[in-house]
């Protein structure tokens, strides 16, 4: 039995000393506050966190699907804006708690699901990280494959030697396993440090994009017809079509409302995580789709219809023998998506899933392991056979963000409505009846029937996005799903504390640390506070 204790001991992750197995099953030194010398995020970090992240393939297309439904490009534009515009803010009401008590999205969780109760909508979370840091690294392949057709134009002849079994081909596999081999680095930067590797695609994207534009109306001797097409829908029908369109903008965010604490707990100041977000996330989708909506447009006049991915676009310009310049164009254009893709895949998926699994399994995972093995699982899950059937895939994730608005929608109930943003720091870490966050065997009830309320709202409506007949209103509803999962589980939630209110439940809003929680930083015998 020593050797076997030495041997789990080793697998072990640090953490504060003389702690029992209850306690190590709760805490570890990245699950705790984050320390004053780590919280380094000022409002020029999460502007170029927000900037990279829409620097995307999936945030450059994102309008075509509302063109293809019969929109004006400007109509299309509008619902962007608007999506983006009122996501901000609830990604800024969630993030509060984090930037304030310097705490991530899996301990802002157990304040209203519990210390146990918290642990299956962190599972949720962690899950869908996962996925997606697969889906990701697959579109990152495909930038990968056109940088080097660039350099080395025989690569596309590259002889197959896989089964078709397997979904992919040689080629295709080297290009997204070439991905997956650079992004693995970026993900050993602790979160406070990694921050300045989000600025480089601030720098370099909105140069390769505007470039790309300019290269696309000079070759196109115009904008294209697009601009100028006018809409097919009228009425209702296009109120409906815009209200769906926008609305998918919003699932698109949906993830990262739900984690926002994640990074905000890095915030230098309240402050940083507040105005920098609510404007940078509004403003940086809409150039991005702009330039989007613009470049497509051109290349309808060069090839005759429109090509949505840029990838395909660039790809489509090393046909026919190019020129060295152009070999050198599409290059450096592709190898700055792929750049915004790994960017992309370590602030959405990376981080996010890092957080989760330590808090799932906080005496083996912390962030940096959690990381890599969201890397493995993205490696191991094929995700190129998911994007075959992207209306499956489209249909499952319109899913899953009803599940993570639901939990969006209690936590920030608790923490504005039901405690006002009081606060129990030393409650997160304690399992002792009583405590806050304890409820009942650890599980806030409360939480799970709004949750479950949330969902339910929308349960019949799903039913009809997978081909069931079911009534239009409940069709109407679930292509409201963000707001009614949100809504119902909120009002649910705020109900039930009504009438079996919970410990620390207050009249008066103030943000504060009721249990004056303080920290001794690892390696020397200073006392750190929770600033707030």
């Amino acid at each position: 039995m020593g050797l076997v204790n030495r041997i789990v001991q080793s697998f072990e992750v640090t953490h504060e000393p003389n702690l029992t197995i209850t306690e190590q099953l709760i805490a570890n030194d990245d699950l705790l506050p984050v320390e004053p010398g780590k919280r380094t995020w000022c409002a020029y970090n999460y502007i170029a966190f927000w900037t990279a992240d829409t620097f995307n393939m999936n945030m450059w297309m994102i309008v075509s699907s509302m063109i293809q439904l019969g929109m004006s490009w400007w109509q299309a534009w509008i619902c962007v804006w608007l999506g983006y515009g009122i996501v901000a803010p609830f990604l800024v009401l969630n993030a509060r708690p984090g930037a304030i008590f310097h705490v991530m999205f899996p301990m802002v969780n157990r304040t209203s699901f519990g210390m146990f109760g918290s642990l299956w909508c962190v599972f949720n979370r962690a899950a869908m990280a996962c996925i997606w840091y697969g889906v990701q690294a697959s579109i990152g392949g495909s930038c990968v494959l056109v940088m080097l057709r660039a350099m080395w134009p025989s690569i596309n002849d590259l002889p197959n030697s896989m089964p078709a079994s397997s979904g992919t081909n040689t080629r295709d596999f080297m290009c997204f396993f070439l991905f997956w081999l650079i992004s693995l680095p970026v993900i050993w930067f602790p979160v406070h440090k990694v921050r300045h590797f989000f600025l480089v695609t601030p720098i370099l994207m909105p140069i390769a994009s505007i470039t790309f534009l300019i290269w696309c109306v000079v070759k196109a001797h115009g904008i294209g017809p697009i601009v100028h097409q006018p809409s097919t829908l009228h009425g209702s029908k296009l109120g409906w079509a815009m209200v769906a369109s926008f609305m998918s903008c919003i699932s698109n965010e949906v993830t990262l409302v739900t984690n926002a604490p994640d990074f905000a707990s890095r915030a230098h100041t309240p402050s940083a995580a507040l105005y920098s977000q609510l404007f940078a996330i509004p403003l940086s989708a809409a150039f991005v789709s702009l330039i989007g909506i613009l470049v497509s447009s051109s290349s309808q006049a060069i090839y005759g219809k429109a090509i949505w991915s840029p990838i395909e676009l660039l790809g489509n310009f090393l046909n026919d023998n190019p020129s060295k310049a152009t070999r050198f164009g599409v290059w450096f254009i592709s190898a700055s998506f792929m750049l915004a893709q790994v960017t992309t895949n370590i602030c959405a998926n990376s981080v996010s899933a890092g957080c989760d699994l330590t808090a799932l399994f906080p005496r083996f995972i912390n962030i940096r392991r959690g990381g890599y093995i969201a890397a493995t699982v993205g490696l191991a899950m094929c995700p190129w056979n998911l994007l075959k059937n992207s209306n499956e895939f489209t249909s499952y994730l319109s899913a899953y963000s009803v599940f993570l608005s639901s939990i969006a929608g209690v936590m920030v109930t608790e923490y504005y409505i039901v405690r006002k943003g009081h606060y129990n720091v030393k409650d997160l870490y304690n399992t002792e009846r009583g405590s806050w966050y304890w409820y009942t065997y650890g599980i806030n009830f409360r939480a799970y029937t709004a949750y479950i309320a949330g969902i339910l709202i929308n349960a019949v409506g799903f039913a009809g996005a997978t081909g069931r007949t079911v009534p239009l209103a409940a069709t109407r509803i679930y292509e409201l799903s963000f707001f009614t999962g949100f809504g119902v589980s909120a009002i649910v939630y705020w109900a039930l504390n009504c009438v079996f209110p919970v410990i620390g439940a207050t009249d008066t809003f103030e943000e504060i640390d009721v249990s004056g929680y303080q920290r001794t930083a690892r390696g020397s015998g200073d006392v750190e506070e929770v600033d707030i």
